[in-house]
Order: structure tokens, then C-alpha cells, then sequence
């Protein structure tokens, strides 16, 4: 199973086995991943899930859509490389994929 490695705020490195289809906000919720809180299930109707995607898998990851750009403006701290992980799902290709939570719990 492809692996992500998820950045929480205090720096702690989580390492996580996931299977594809999922996405990777599923895979935090799943492990209990602190700070990713995904409020919504995963509808893309809150930014509680959002994280910055480490620059070297910027160019591996789907370009977000309308509905996602629009959430992510809610979001405390946006950057370029901010993402709602519940809209990105994971495949073998992702496999290594560096997350960094956000502070979403403010």
C-alpha cells in the first residue's frame, strides 16, 4: 500500500500505510492524525482538512477545482501550496507523499 507521511504542527512525523481510493484527509481521520479535524466528512464544505502539500509532489497532485479554491479562501494561513486533503485521493503514484498539517483548530 502506497504510504503517506503526514507533518503535524509541532513537527511529529506520522507515517501511514493507505490504501488507494482513499483520500488522504480519510487516511488522518483513520489514525487519528491531529489537526486534520475535517468537519464536513470530506464534502469540500469546510477547510478543516487543509494542509500544505510538500513542493516535491506539487506537480503529482490533481489541480483543485473551483469548489476547493473557493474553501481554501476560508482557511487560516493559506499558501500556494494549501490543499484540502479530503480532494485528493490516494493511488500508487502518491506513494511517499509529504503532507503538512495546518493549524486547523483555532
Amino acid at each position: 500500500m502506497p504510504k503517506v507521511t503526514y507533518i503535524t504542527p509541532d513537527g511529529t512525523k506520522h507515517d501511514v500505510e493507505l490504501e488507494n481510493g482513499y483520500s488522504i484527509m480519510e487516511g488522518a481521520i483513520n489514525n487519528n492524525i491531529e489537526g486534520i479535524v475535517a468537519e464536513c466528512g470530506g464534502a469540500c464544505a469546510c477547510a478543516t482538512c487543509h494542509s500544505y502539500v510538500d513542493e516535491a509532489w506539487l506537480d503529482k497532485i490533481p489541480e483543485m477545482d473551483d469548489m476547493e479554491d473557493s474553501m481554501l479562501d476560508a482557511a487560516f494561513e493559506r499558501k500556494d501550496n494549501s490543499r484540502l486533503t479530503c480532494q485528493i485521493e490516494m493511488h500508487d503514484g502518491l506513494d511517499g507523499i509529504v503532507i503538512h498539517v495546518a493549524d486547523n483548530e483555532y
